[in-house]
């Protein structure tokens, strides 16, 4: 019986827990009809017990673009994953890159389309700014305090203003970082935002237009902290600024 036990302790260690938080993925939508997914994450998920599920609001991130480590190809496109410093996520994006991992994913076929390959060749990786806050709680943020004027992702693209840009947009700005960290005073947000213990209290005379926008300095981080592992639009041709 003390064998038995012995055993069976072993097995629920070694076994991936039913209530362990999984990773959250967010991929294009080119992977996710392709059924990769499906195929990949539960070999991955056996290997090392830790549990990946699609996710559009994830800390990870597979894009079609740099910055991000390249780890697979698709026709001519190749996919960048970024992650956030987080032991869980390094471990699947090194799974990725090995020779289980690529063999993992040079193994599926698709019912349509391409297969996708590993043979990326040389790329040149883009590391992302390292921002840091609380990116989860960030995507809600930037959901509830942006998202009346901006599309911010899938979930609000047909409530965003047209005369916004969205953050995808905003992404393939080569300066995107300083212009979230210093948006509160980029018009038209000075007339309605409020960043505690930062902005100035709104003039009695001039009310703000419409229901002001409050945070803190750790609200703004996490939001910078999301947007960072947002994935920039392609627009076929970089955005002019002036």
């Amino acid at each position: 019986m003390r064998r038995f036990l012995l055993c069976l302790s072993l097995m629920l260690t070694a076994s991936p827990s039913v209530g362990q938080d999984a990773l959250g993925l967010a991929v294009p939508e080119s992977v996710t009809t392709s059924g990769l997914l499906q195929h990949i994450l539960p070999r991955f998920s056996l290997k090392t017990g830790i549990r990946v599920r699609p996710d559009p609001k994830g800390e990870m991130f597979l894009a079609e673009s740099a910055p991000g480590t390249p780890v697979m190809k698709r026709a001519s496109v190749t996919y960048f994953l970024r992650i956030t410093e987080n032991a869980s996520q390094e471990r699947f994006r090194d799974w990725l890159l090995s020779e289980v991992g690529q063999k993992t994913i040079t193994g599926f076929r698709p019912e349509t389309g391409p297969a996708f390959s590993t043979d990326i060749g040389r790329v040149e990786v883009v590391e992302a700014p390292k921002v840091e806050g609380d990116a989860r709680r960030g995507a809600e943020l930037s959901m509830s305090l942006c998202g009346r004027c901006h599309v911010v992702g899938p979930e609000n693209r047909m409530n965003g203003l047209g005369s916004t840009p969205s953050f995808a947009v905003l992404r393939t700005l080569p300066d995107w970082l300083e212009r979230f960290q210093v948006f509160y005073v980029l018009a038209p947000h000075p007339a309605f935002t409020q960043v505690k213990d930062i902005t100035q209290p709104f003039d009695p005379e001039r009310p703000p237009p419409i229901v002001p926008v409050t945070m803190s300095l750790e609200d703004l981080e996490a939001i910078l902290a999301y947007v960072s592992v947002v994935a920039a639009a392609d627009l076929g041709a970089p955005l002019q600024t002036q």
